[in-house]
C-alpha cells in the first residue's frame, strides 16, 4: 500500500532515530528491513502505549514549548512533547482540514464542556487540546456547562440570542453532547433554536455504544432538540494532534492531505487489506518533536479505498468499531470527574 506521504514518513523516521536514542533502538530491534520503506506498511510502527511508558521526544528540554497528556482512567497518561514548530504545525493542520469541511469563516463558538476543563495548565489533557486547537476557528466561545458539568440554560440562551442571526460552531466530546447537553435539554424540555449551526464532536463514542446509541440516533437526537442537522464526527487522539480524520457528508470518516491509516491484523501485525478488520494504525507528517508519526492504536477497525466514497474525498477512510477488549480504557473523553 503507497501513500502520498510515504516520502515524508520516511524522511521523519529518520530523523526521529537520530533525534530520539530509545525509539532508535526499538527500531533496530523490532524492524530490521535491509531497504527504505516502499509501503505504509514497511514504515517502523511504535504501540502508542510507548508514551505511557517512555520519554519520546525528538528535540532537546530546553525546546520542549508543552507537554500534551491523554487522560486516561487508569496507569500512567501519555506525555507528548511538543516544540513550537510542530505546535505550529499542528495548529495550522487542523485549521485547513476545519476548513475543508466547515468553511473558513470564524463562528461564535458554544463549547460543550466547563472553562475549567482549558483553565488547568498543569494537565494539558486531550480535551485541554482539543478545546484550545478548535478555538482558534471562533470569534468567541461559551462554555455551556459549569465546573460541576451541569447544563447552565441562561448562559446559552444568553449566548444564543446575542448571535441570534449567525451561524454558530457547537462544539464538545460525544459523551458529554450525549449526556450534559442532550439529556439536560430532554430533562427539562427544552428545545434550542440552532437550526443554522454546526456541530463537531468526536471521542467518548465508548459508553454512547454501552446504552446503544448509533451514530444515526445520535444525530437525530441533536435534531430533535436543537434542529442542528450539520453533524459530523471526527477520529483522533492526543499522541497525533492536528491531524484528525473528518466525516464527511455521506457519514465516512476521511484521512486528511498529512495523514494516512490501515489495519493490521490482531495477532500477527500483518498489515490488512480494505474492508478486514484489524488494528487501526495511523500516520502523520507534522509530528516533528516526538515520533509520533507511525502509531498502533488499541482501536479495531477498517479502511475502504476513498472511492468507494459518494463526497469526493481522497483521503483513505477509516471505520472504528471500538476498543481492542484488552485494552488498558483510555478515557480521553469518557473520563470527566
Amino acid at each position: 500500500m503507497t501513500s502520498a506521504i510515504l516520502d515524508d514518513l520516511i524522511e521523519l523516521t529518520a530523523h526521529h532515530r537520530d533525534a530520539c536514542k530509545p525509539y532508535a533502538d526499538y527500531c533496530d530491534t523490532v524492524f530490521q528491513h535491509d531497504h527504505a520503506p516502499l509501503s505504509l506498511a514497511e514504515v517502523p510502527f511504535l504501540p502508542v502505549r510507548a508514551f505511557k511508558e517512555f520519554d519520546l521526544r525528538s528535540v532537546p528540554q530546553e525546546q520542549i514549548f508543552k507537554v500534551m497528556m491523554s487522560s486516561g482512567t487508569s496507569g500512567f497518561p501519555s506525555r507528548i512533547y511538543i516544540d513550537r514548530e510542530t505546535a505550529n504545525l499542528q495548529t495550522r493542520t487542523l485549521t485547513a482540514i476545519f476548513g475543508d469541511t466547515f468553511g473558513k469563516t470564524r463562528s461564535p463558538m458554544l463549547v460543550i464542556d466547563s472553562e475549567s476543563t482549558v483553565r488547568d495548565r498543569e494537565r494539558f489533557s486531550a480535551r485541554t487540546a482539543a478545546v484550545n486547537g478548535f478555538s482558534i476557528m471562533a470569534r468567541e466561545r461559551c462554555f455551556a456547562l459549569d465546573d460541576d458539568m451541569s447544563l447552565n440554560v441562561d448562559r446559552v440562551l444568553e449566548f444564543l440570542e446575542r448571535h441570534r442571526d449567525k451561524r454558530v460552531f457547537i462544539f464538545g466530546f460525544t459523551f458529554l453532547v450525549w449526556q450534559a447537553f442532550c439529556g439536560a435539554l430532554r430533562a427539562q424540555n427544552l428545545k434550542l433554536p440552532l437550526d443554522g449551526a454546526f456541530l463537531l464532536h468526536g471521542g467518548g463514542w465508548k459508553k454512547l455504544e454501552a446504552e446503544k446509541v448509533s451514530n444515526a440516533q445520535f444525530k437525530a437526537t441533536i435534531a430533535e432538540w436543537t434542529q442542528c442537522v450539520d453533524v459530523r464526527n471526527y477520529y483522533g487522539m492526543v499522541e497525533q494532534t492536528g491531524t484528525i480524520f473528518m466525516e464527511c457528508a455521506q457519514g465516512r470518516l476521511h484521512a486528511s492531505a498529512w495523514s494516512d491509516v490501515l489495519v493490521r491484523d490482531v495477532r500477527t501485525h500483518a498489515p490488512l487489506p480494505h474492508g478486514q478488520t484489524g488494528l487501526i494504525e495511523v500516520f502523520s507528517t507534522i509530528q516533528k518533536s516526538y515520533p509520533g508519526h507511525a502509531l498502533l492504536t488499541e482501536d479495531v477497525g477498517l479502511t475502504y479505498n476513498a472511492s468507494d466514497c459518494a463526497c469526493g474525498h481522497t483521503g483513505t477512510i477509516v471505520e472504528v468499531h471500538g476498543r481492542l477488549p484488552a485494552a488498558e480504557v483510555r478515557g480521553c473523553s469518557d473520563a470527566y470527574s
